[in-house]
């Protein structure tokens, strides 16, 4: 198991029960793996530590072949391992949102499927692409996009 930061490792952000299913090789090459750590580094560390629980991705790299299968755009930043979707376990996913567009630098933040009273609905889709981050916040469920602010 590789380790690239100190609470993540690269196979939880490659793991995929759609490859596995599917036979599909869901390794990243070494500009996507630099591209998860610098994720793991600018957003999901820092959400660790201010929550200080786990946090449990859904969904870090995405080969081309996968996310195609899955129904994704073929522009995916998870494509290049610049995304992952998470949860934080036993945090409202709202408040897990607002805390990343107030305290950190990220390409885009979206609230995904979140229902207003479902607390732990939904997931956060968040980005980090470096020195241009867009610091974009949505919300979508499904049809409608909305800013997240």
């Amino acid at each position: 198991m590789m380790q690239i930061t100190k609470h993540f490792t690269l196979e939880e952000l490659t793991r995929s029960d759609t490859a596995v299913r599917f036979g599909i090789d869901n390794e990243p090459g070494s500009e996507e793996t630099e591209n998860l750590v610098r994720v793991c580094d600018m957003i999901l560390e820092p959400v660790r530590h201010r929550y200080d629980t786990p946090i449990l991705p859904s969904s870090g790299y995405r080969c081309l072949e996968l996310n195609r299968k899955i129904g994704s755009s073929d522009k995916s930043q998870h494509t290049k391992g610049q995304a992952v979707d998470f949860e934080v376990k036993g945090v409202p996913n709202m408040e897990v949102a607002s805390w990343i567009m107030d305290n950190l630098d990220y390409d885009q933040l979206i609230l995904e499927f979140y229902k207003e009273g479902q607390p732990n609905s939904g997931w956060i889709h968040c980005s980090y692409v470096g020195n241009e981050n867009r610091n974009e916040s949505k919300r979508f469920d499904g049809s409608t996009w909305n800013d997240l602010s």
